[in-house]
């Protein structure tokens, strides 16, 4: 249980609540491990579910007519997803799926509605990160429809890389590059292995560094 207070008191969300808030938010919440490939939700599902991610990392992502995946996000520890619970809608055409073994804490749609109207400011910061998901969502897709391969995946790297240390992208493989930029692996690895052989990236394994910022980010305005 400490732990999982520690966790909540940390949280951008919820780390300046009044305490009387804080002991019924960890009352109502569950910390849960969940193992590499579940998926949390589907388009069909209710949003009835609240979920923050501890460790790990999950992907959300849609399935085209065609079958074909596109990722709209990759979240890591400290994340909020399934914020759609606000509304009682369903996901749309979301998925969300664990990319590792993960480290969950839930709440319910019900719960959350009741701390929202005592605490108002965990709606308003809820708001402010869907907004910012959804631009960040719809400036993927705008990549994907106005730029070719090469400027894609530059600007996916500096994109990741400035979450991580500013060069250093760690944990994807080739295949979960290419379905972030809505190409194929086979593909993405030409790619990869051409900004290489220019001598903008080192590549191991699930690592690539940058090793030339600015020529990477001119590629990327391509």
């Amino acid at each position: 249980m400490g732990d999982k207070r520690e966790y909540l008191q940390e949280n951008e969300l919820f780390h300046d609540l009044p305490a009387r808030d804080m002991a019924e938010l960890e009352r109502v919440t569950t910390l849960t491990s969940v193992p590499r490939g579940r998926v949390f939700y589907r388009p069909e599902d209710p949003g009835e579910r609240l979920f923050l991610l501890r460790q790990g990392r999950v992907q959300l992502y849609r399935i085209s007519p065609e079958g074909k995946k596109l990722v709209l996000a990759t979240l890591g520890p400290g994340a909020l997803f399934g914020e759609m619970a606000l509304m009682g809608q369903q996901m749309h055409n979301a998925f969300a799926e664990a990319m590792e073994d993960c480290s969950i804490i839930v709440l319910s749609r019900a719960d959350l509605e009741r701390l929202i109207l005592n605490a108002p400011i965990i709606g308003r910061r809820i708001l402010a990160l869907t907004h910012k998901r959804l631009s960040d969502a719809e400036a993927r897709l705008e990549d994907i429809a106005f730029k070719g391969i090469p400027a894609r995946l530059a600007s996916l790297l500096l994109r990741l890389a400035a979450e991580q240390d500013g060069r250093t992208i760690t944990g994807l493989t080739h295949q979960d590059l290419a379905e972030m930029i809505g190409t194929y692996r086979e593909t993405a690895t030409q790619v990869l292995n051409d900004l290489k052989n220019d001598g903008l990236i080192e590549i191991g394994r699930k690592r690539i560094t940058i090793l030339d910022v600015e020529r990477l980010r001119q590629v990327a305005e391509a």
